[in-house]
């Protein structure tokens, strides 16, 4: 029976199963040629080889009852030998009658113990699995003996496949199966032979619609986390952007560069302690002895028992004492010691200056120093005053001095104005800052930083004074010999009517005597220049040196007078 299906199974039957199984008694002799021998104890089964004889077979199955084959006339036997796996398929067969038959040969063993739950690969039938377990009925059973088959006509025999041993359908008795029937889970229905179907075929769409989730997922994690890298990161790779070589680093002289790499190792920083106060400030060298310019309100809290440390742009320090200082001018020389190396910067001509020449300002702003900006010459000729702290007048500076838009700040004080070719033209000294009252290096209260209105004093002025304070240690101011109203309101500087402490207000045998001043003059112009107050006339004064003739317009009753003078000469303090 080929139905798709296995033939036979591979359950093993157990020792209880075997032990039910009968003893059939002796069978009778006969003519037939089977011989009379006693039936065997039940042995386990044995796997049967056929030998195949004139194109027929037939599996001999000594266990078989009867009873199993199907109704209809007996077939003629057809000569079969039964062999075992050790007895080659050509040896003769054995005459049942020369001896008698042999003990049983152990069945061998399968490879692997069998599965009852027919899991592949050991489930499925194979050569090695043993025959089915049998349940026999109450009906004798023919002898075990080996015996030749009697012979059978030709005929057409269905080929049996090979290793496999074909189980006859059992035929069912009245009102119920048969009783030997095998349970088989699998099997039809009830009443015919349990006949295992063929495993079918795992289906695959939802192992594979979950190795797709699974893969989906990992591929978003994966993605993902690879996405925040990138966006962390920037990429995966190295990221190299492009440069520019080192080319050339030289530059011109004239440019910002050129002119601070000549002007630097020249300019130094000042650190000023004494008095209760301390101050930075800037100054530059002015000659290799060690002479450096700097202003007057830098080194003005050492003038006593103070400590002044000078640092060069080398990082080089030094100690430095005062050599002279001048209020007036707010100008100061301190000089260093046992240094070598000095580089002077050399001066210009602030005469020759013109609106609109570029700048370039050092110093030390906060503290930082070595800090180069660069600017423009903004005015010239421009009065201002700057100190005043005392409330006496007496720390008052006056300065004709030139306008920048080079940033200055707090700790520029002191330090060279540069022109195109690295000449000092003037030194740095106050700033006008937003929201401040006053001029100077503060121009008011708290630490202003720079709006583009900073002012230098001529270097010219600054030339001539630092020469007098090196070689006198104090500087000579020009005078005409008057005492100005200083609070005047009108236009011009008014000569007042009183000196002080009551004294003349125009000096007898001075300057302005000489010329015809009298007291009440109003002053308008110096040299045909415009002045408004007092102190515009005294900034006018102090940028000549004594001895200088000054051309001054006046006005007196109403009308305007013309007088020159010779400027004369005072001690500073």
């Amino acid at each position: 029976m080929n139905d798709g299906k296995p033939n036979w199974w591979s359950r093993p039957s157990t020792a209880p199963e075997a032990a039910k199984i009968p003893s059939p008694p002796p069978a009778d002799g006969g003519d037939d040629g089977d011989g009379d021998f006693p039936l065997p104890a039940p042995q386990p089964p044995v796997e049967a080889e056929a030998v195949v004889e004139g194109g027929t077979a037939e599996i001999s199955d000594a266990s078989q009852p009867e009873a199993e084959s199907a109704p209809g006339p007996e077939p003629e036997p057809v000569p079969a030998v039964l062999l075992t796996k050790e007895q080659p398929a050509d040896a003769p067969a054995a005459d049942a009658t020369q001896a008698p038959a042999a003990p049983a040969q152990p069945a061998p063993q399968p490879l692997h113990a069998p599965d009852e739950y027919r899991t592949p690969p050991y489930g499925e039938p194979g050569p090695w699995a043993p025959a089915p377990p049998v349940q026999h009925p109450a009906a004798p059973v023919p002898p075990q003996a080996q015996a030749p088959a009697p012979p059978q006509a030709p005929g057409p025999v269905a080929p049996v496949p090979p290793q496999q041993a074909a189980v006859p359908p059992v035929p069912p008795q009245q009102g119920g199966t048969a009783p030997w029937m095998q349970y088989d889970p699998w099997g039809g229905a009830v009443g015919g032979v349990g006949v295992l179907p063929a495993p079918a075929k795992k289906s695959r769409k939802g192992l594979a619609l979950a190795g797709a989730l699974v893969f989906a997922l990992v591929t978003g994690v994966i993605g993902g986390g690879i996405g925040a890298y990138v966006e962390r990161n920037g990429g995966l790779t190295t990221v190299e952007l492009p440069q520019a070589d080192g080319g050339d680093t030289d530059r011109a002289p004239e440019s910002v560069a050129g002119i601070a790499a000549s002007a630097l190792p020249g300019v130094v920083t000042l650190h000023v302690s004494g008095g209760g106060s301390s101050g930075t400030g800037t100054g530059f060298v002015l000659d290799t002895k060690g002479h450096i310019l700097t202003n007057n309100h830098v080194v003005d809290a050492a003038e006593s028992s103070g400590d002044i440390t000078v640092t060069f742009s080398s990082g080089e320090t030094a100690r430095a004492k005062i050599v002279g200082k001048d209020t007036g001018y707010d100008l100061a020389v301190v000089q260093v010691t046992g240094v070598s190396g000095l580089k002077p910067l050399p001066l210009g001509n602030s005469d020759n200056v013109r609106v609109g020449d570029p700048v370039v300002a050092i110093g030390a702003p906060f503290d930082l120093s070595n800090t180069v900006t660069s600017g423009i010459i903004s005015a010239k000729e421009r009065p201002i005053t700057a100190g005043g702290e005392k409330g006496d007048g007496t720390d008052i500076s006056y300065v004709d001095a030139l306008q920048t838009d080079a940033p200055i700040n707090p700790g520029n004080s002191g330090g060279p104005l540069l022109d195109s070719k690295g000449r000092v033209i003037g030194i740095n000294s106050a700033i006008r800052a937003a929201g401040g009252s006053g001029d100077g290096d503060g121009g008011g209260a708290g630490q202003p930083g720079s709006i583009g209105l900073g002012f230098a004093i001529p270097i010219n002025q600054g030339k001539r004074v630092a020469e007098e304070l090196i070689n006198t240690g104090k500087a000579t101011h020009p005078v005409i010999g008057v005492s100005l109203d200083m609070q005047f309101n009108g236009d011009g500087a008014r000569v007042g009517e009183k000196g002080k402490d009551g004294a003349a207000s125009v000096t007898p045998g001075g300057p302005a005597a000489s010329a015809g001043l009298r007291p009440g003059d109003v002053i308008t112009k110096v040299d045909g220049q415009r002045v408004h107050n007092g102190e515009e006339l005294i900034v006018k004064i102090r940028a000549h040196r004594p001895g200088d003739k000054l051309r001054l317009t006046l006005t007196r009753g109403g009308k305007e007078l013309t007088k020159t003078l010779t400027l004369g000469s005072s001690q500073g303090t």
